[in-house]
């Protein structure tokens, strides 16, 4: 079976690994936040990979950096909703710190393709 290229990003399958323990780790928050917290939280997980697969897509640097921008704005939505899940006690420390450092080793490497993005676009040429 051949592969996308965005399969081949490590950062698509940083976010991809991140959306699915998060998935598995909301099936133990309380069921009165199923319509909330977790929705939220998987929602900006997904939007994170899916925000990623379509800017690697786009024809222009330009609209590249634009949808990795994206990501990472839903990516610090994630960590929001994972501080406060938290602050909530519906994972401990251990699960907390593990997300965050999933979440900066991810927010590092969106930074970083937005960067190259933004550095190889190509003005309008005129005639």
């Amino acid at each position: 079976m051949n592969q996308f290229s965005f399969e081949r990003l490590a950062v698509w399958q940083d976010s991809r690994a991140l959306a699915k323990t998060l998935y598995l780790l909301t099936r133990e928050f309380p069921s009165e936040e199923k319509f909330g917290l977790v929705s939220q939280i998987r929602r900006s997980a997904i939007s994170v990979s899916s925000n990623i697969v379509e800017g690697s897509y786009r024809s222009s640097n330009k609209d590249k950096a634009n949808f990795m921008n994206m990501a990472f704005g839903s990516l610090m939505e994630l960590l929001s909703q994972v501080i406060i899940s938290k602050d909530l006690e519906y994972i401990n420390e251990e699960q907390y710190i593990e997300l965050r450092s999933s979440i900066e080793k991810a927010s590092n490497k969106l930074a970083s393709l937005s960067n190259y993005f933004k550095k190889n676009i190509q003005p309008l040429k005129t005639k």
